[in-house]
């Protein structure tokens, strides 16, 4: 696709970025399960020191002020690799440009110059895909409030400074029946009754860590809200919904890397004295594959656009999440089986990029909830 010249130099700073600080770093880190802290900081300060680290932040704050076609870039090359790795290569989350007064030097302030890092704690066990059936919930005592209450598959390169955490802190009453109201709180780590504790591994991404977190009569100052109380989930919407983007974006990645290694597998891999790509079944996987791929960064670009001009909507983003996980899993999936034995062996990169491809079904809001959300935006208007 065309890009800007801007857009040009940033994809030659960041695939120079990848190739020497990222990608021979990867095979070690898959099968150690764990990235040291002394290679993330080096990442993170390699990051700092070109500019990618906060990009995605206002210039305004500290960060680097790509705007959304600069940032699919960048998260289309992230892709290539794994999180694992290039979380060190900090964004830190959009929904902390609500913080005001104290919570600025506190909190934003420190993430942008990678001082300090977050995670945003919103799942919970029993409140996957269901938010609104989240248990956490904080109560008004006196000036403060008091938290309750547990998140799991909270994701991030390393332990925490602070969480964002959502919790119920009331009711209201809708035309639909009462909802919760949501509210985010900025909890430190160590906050006395605030327990963190890394969760189980996982076979996609191995060494990105998640987090088991739970909270035990937290006592919170009015100030540890971030934003206004109920206004939590409106608050990360934005952020949220461009989160699928960027999946989208980096399935795109990921998906090309593997389509590179299948096409040339199938170009010089030879069985009865012919290229395998010349056997029909195999020449339509390839042939599948490029029309997934080249559909899929069509589908990201639109919702680039729209996310500019101010009119992406949420079904917008499920389109994309759903669209480039799954077609990133098809490739995947028949990458391995063009491969053959060879594709399962842990020799080659092909059973990696395999399984870290499975879980973008999967987090960021499933497919199923994606095709639900589709669904909802289609109906609702015509009283379905």
């Amino acid at each position: 696709m065309q890009q800007s010249h801007e857009n040009e130099l940033l994809l030659e700073t960041v695939k120079s970025f990848m190739e020497k600080e990222i990608y021979p770093h990867e095979e070690q880190v898959d099968k150690d399960g764990y990235v040291s802290n002394e290679l993330g900081k080096h990442i993170e300060k390699k990051a700092l020191e070109i500019g990618l680290y906060a990009a995605n932040l206002p210039e305004a704050v500290g960060g680097g002020g790509l705007n959304y076609s600069g940032m699919a870039l960048l998260e289309r090359e992230y892709g290539k690799t794994t999180h694992a790795l290039h979380s060190w290569i900090g964004r830190p989350t959009e929904i902390l440009l609500a913080c005001k007064g104290d919570q600025v030097e506190n909190y934003l302030t420190p993430c942008v110059k990678a001082e300090k890092r977050e995670l945003f704690a919103l799942t919970e066990p029993e409140a996957g895909s269901d938010i609104m059936s989240m248990k956490s919930n904080a109560k008004r005592d006196g000036a403060d409030w008091v938290l309750n209450g547990s998140k799991h598959f909270i994701s991030g390169p390393c332990l925490p400074d602070f969480a964002i955490v959502f919790a119920s802190t009331g009711e209201d009453t809708t035309p639909r029946g009462n909802r919760k109201r949501i509210t985010a709180f900025l909890v430190d780590v160590g906050q006395k009754g605030f327990d963190i504790q890394e969760g189980n591994k996982c076979i996609s991404y191995r060494g990105y860590k998640n987090f088991q977190l739970s909270f035990n009569d937290v006592r919170l100052s009015a100030k540890q809200i971030l934003g206004e109380e109920g206004q939590g989930l409106e608050l990360s919407s934005k952020w949220l919904s461009m989160g699928r983007i960027w999946v989208g974006a980096t399935c795109c990645g990921k998906a090309e890397r593997i389509f590179n290694l299948a096409k040339d597998w199938a170009a010089t891999r030879r069985q009865f004295g012919k290229s395998i790509g010349t056997f029909q079944a195999t020449g339509f996987r390839i042939a599948d594959m490029a029309i997934g791929l080249k559909t899929a960064d069509l589908l990201v670009s639109d919702a680039v656009m729209q996310a500019t001009l101010g009119k992406m909507s949420d079904a917008d983003a499920a389109m994309v999440k759903v669209y480039c996980s799954e077609m990133l899993n098809k490739t995947a999936d028949d990458t391995v089986q063009i491969f053959g034995g060879m594709g399962l062996m842990e020799e080659m990169p092909i059973e990696r990029l395999w399984r870290d491809s499975r879980l973008e079904r999967i987090w960021d809001g499933t497919s199923e909830i994606q095709k639900h959300i589709i669904t909802r935006s289609i109906l609702r208007p015509l009283g379905g």
